[in-house]
């Protein structure tokens, strides 16, 4: 089969605009969760993981953005930087452009109603000169992205809860795979916004103090915001260290919301990803788990950890860090967690203390150190979804 390389990648985030600024930062604990009050998300004090003022701004004020959301000005900052990495033709017709999102641009909305309820209508136009009637598709937004960077073919949207970045990057190796395409620029983001924050407390899911991924005492999520690429090459000589295992989609057919109480689910993708990576899972040097921190999420985790012969191999969540950054989660905790294999580390799961989960499971709560050269990437979501991925060191 064809193999499939990273090139180059990006993260951007409250921690920093590049992947090395955001490696180090979880290497050295930070967090970008902060206690806010703000009403204009929020009538009490909550805490998130939100860009600081000026923050975006700073980072993308060389590309010339005027126009743009902060959707997709976190979109093509993101994939500019990584860009700025490799020399792949992006204007090839052998290009793909895949965006992940679950919201995009929601805060538009919320900004009509807000200002319908001040005075009736808001001319958004007047604000966002250059936007298109359909602002609100997911489509319109990820075809703006790929006029900016000159790519000639429809960009694909990938929108499955919170899956999407990992699923995005799946589906780029598949379609890499099929022969569609040689090289693929895979990214994803999404903006904390009141929607997002309303519905999750909606849920009595959100955590009033920086969630506690796994951990007994573990109330709910905390959520975030930010965006990160993955450019992806069949190019041997464009390489970057990791080339990509299997990866595999499953679903629960449970509940909306609620999560298999099993976990069997999550585990069958986790057995396929392994399965088809020619891979046992002695061989996983860690795995990065989705680890909301919600009671239900984190034990039906530890069940399908059990359920895959992993529950010995050390586990983390990076949800201490960034919060849940929804579609763009997967992509920005694969792209940590690759960082992470490349300098032989495995990272804690922060604000994790005392398991409270009832199949027990290695929880990585200090830095560990590994030889091992595979890491298995998991994200489950509404709906039931599940997905799994196996990264590997280029042998």
């Amino acid at each position: 089969m064809q193999k499939v390389f990273v090139a180059a990648d990006n993260i951007v985030s409250p921690l920093g605009c590049t992947t090395l600024q955001n490696f180090e930062a979880v290497l050295q604990g930070n967090s970008g969760i902060r206690l806010h009050e703000d009403a204009a998300y929020a009538n009490a004090p909550f805490y998130a993981a939100m860009m600081a003022p000026g923050q975006l701004e700073s980072y993308a004020g060389k590309y010339n953005l005027q126009g743009y959301t902060k959707f997709e000005t976190l979109l093509i900052t993101s994939i500019a930087n990584a860009l700025e990495q490799t020399a792949i033709p992006v204007q090839d017709k052998r290009t793909g452009l895949i965006v992940s999102t679950t919201k995009g641009n929601i805060e538009l909305l919320e900004q009509t109603v807000n200002q319908e309820m001040v005075n009736g209508q808001e001319d958004l136009h007047a604000r966002f000169p250059d936007m298109p009637v359909d602002f609100m598709e997911l489509g319109s937004s990820a075809e703006k992205v790929a006029a900016y960077f000159g790519v000639v073919n429809k960009p694909v949207v990938v929108s499955s809860a919170c899956i999407s970045g990992l699923v995005a990057i799946i589906t780029a190796k598949r379609l890499m795979s099929a022969g569609v395409y040689d090289q693929v620029i895979v990214t994803g983001a999404d903006v904390f916004t009141r929607f997002v924050l309303s519905g999750f407390q909606s849920f009595q899911a959100v955590s009033a103090l920086p969630c506690k991924p796994f951990d007994a005492n573990r109330t709910g999520v905390t959520l975030g915001e930010g965006a990160a690429t993955v450019i992806l090459t069949k190019d041997p000589a464009l390489a970057r260290d990791i080339v990509l295992g299997n990866g595999a989609v499953s679903n629960d057919a449970n509940h909306i919301s609620g999560p298999s109480r099993t976990g069997e689910e999550l585990a069958a993708a986790m057995k396929l990803a392994l399965a088809g990576s020619g891979l046992e899972a002695g061989e996983i040097a860690f795995v990065s788990a989705h680890g909301t921190a919600t009671p239900y999420n984190d034990e039906m985790e530890a069940k399908a950890l059990h359920h895959a012969g992993l529950a010995e191999r050390p586990v983390n969540s990076l949800k201490g860090y960034y919060g849940h950054t929804l579609g763009a989660a997967g992509l920005i905790e694969a792209v940590i967690s690759m960082e992470a294999l490349k300098k032989g580390v495995v990272l804690p799961t922060k604000n994790f203390e005392t398991s409270g989960v009832t199949m027990p499971v290695h929880i990585s709560n200090a830095i560990a150190h590994t030889d091992a050269r595979h890491l298995l990437k998991t994200v489950s979501g509404f709906g039931g979804c599940n997905a799994a991925m196996v990264f590997s060191l280029i042998s």
